[in-house]
């Protein structure tokens, strides 16, 4: 069991979660059970970071870790903060999301201005994104942060480790700076992009699935420009039919902790049911988003 040994920071969102330093040498972003948003929250973090995962999709490693009476009475900072009240993080298992490395070095970026945005070399993983949201019903717009890998001339591109970059919270950068600092002029270098916070999935903690044409596009069409139509889809929707079976859905249910969703497995079950049965709906899902008022498909034909 992976145990929080530090606190760093508090983060940004809604969720209140903090920056964490554990006991296998990594940095955490931690979601507490009692967050502000919901319980379930954490139950959305696991199970749709993992789902995501099966199908290819670049997300962050994530784990079940443990945060003690002690270390939360000894660190006032660990606490929720509510329009009238303090409370104390809950002390047990929660969420964590693995950060990529000593978070005092590493800038990420949760924008890219649009000539920075085309040097992403997996801009591609964003229609497999939409994929997942649509099937998921994420009823946030897709959330997803930007780091930069080697440069392309002298060796390589960072490891695994750098690929499960980050969850729900971002340093922002100024990228001008970096360029300054580094001293480099186009061409030499290249971004990737990392899937994050699926806090949202199943509509939060309602666990149900209001659809709608928009939910879980990301917010700037730019990045769909490689959909020319349903076929840029395929591998994501056939990925889908063949690696989320229902004897996976419920091996990836089992890891999670019962207090993250009070015991009530019978609800966990209703949503691995709808899920199952959902996959059959995405390409709908998908057409509606294309047929919307936005037109986040400029190319499609």
């Amino acid at each position: 069991m992976i145990k929080a040994l530090e606190q760093i920071r508090r983060m940004r969102g809604g969720a209140q979660s903090h920056l964490m330093r554990c006991s296998d040498g990594n940095y955490y972003v931690v979601k507490f059970q009692n967050n502000p948003q919901h319980r379930r929250i954490l139950v959305n973090e696991l199970l749709g970071t993992r789902l995501a995962s099966r199908l290819g999709l670049p997300t962050a490693p994530v784990e079940v870790v443990e945060v003690g009476a002690e270390l939360i009475r000894l660190t006032p900072e660990l606490c929720i903060e509510l329009p009238r009240s303090r409370t104390p993080c809950a002390a047990g298992l929660q969420f964590g999301s693995r950060y990529p490395g000593d978070p005092r070095q590493m800038a990420l970026h949760d924008f890219l201005p649009d000539e920075k945005l085309r040097e992403v070399r997996n801009l591609h993983d964003f229609a497999g994104m939409l994929v997942f949201d649509k099937w998921v019903c994420n009823t946030n717009g897709r959330q997803t942060v930007f780091f930069e890998e080697a440069p392309r001339m002298g060796g390589g591109t960072p490891g695994a480790a750098a690929a499960g970059a980050t969850q729900g919270e971002v340093a922002r950068g100024t990228l001008a700076r970096e360029e300054a600092a580094h001293g480099e002029t186009g061409g030499g270098r290249a971004y990737k992009t990392v899937m994050i916070d699926q806090g949202f999935c199943f509509n939060a903690g309602e666990w149900n699935f209001p659809d709608a044409p928009l939910r879980g596009l990301y917010a700037r069409s730019r990045v769909y420009e490689g959909v020319t139509g349903m076929d840029s889809f395929g591998p994501w929707l056939e990925r889908l039919e063949k690696r989320i079976t229902e004897k996976v859905l419920g091996e990836l249910a089992e890891e999670i902790p019962p207090g993250w969703y009070e015991d009530d497995y019978d609800a966990v079950l209703r949503v691995l049911e709808q899920l199952h049965r959902r996959k059959q709906r995405v390409e709908e899902l998908i057409l509606s988003a294309k047929s919307s008022n936005r037109q986040p498909f400029a190319s499609w034909r």
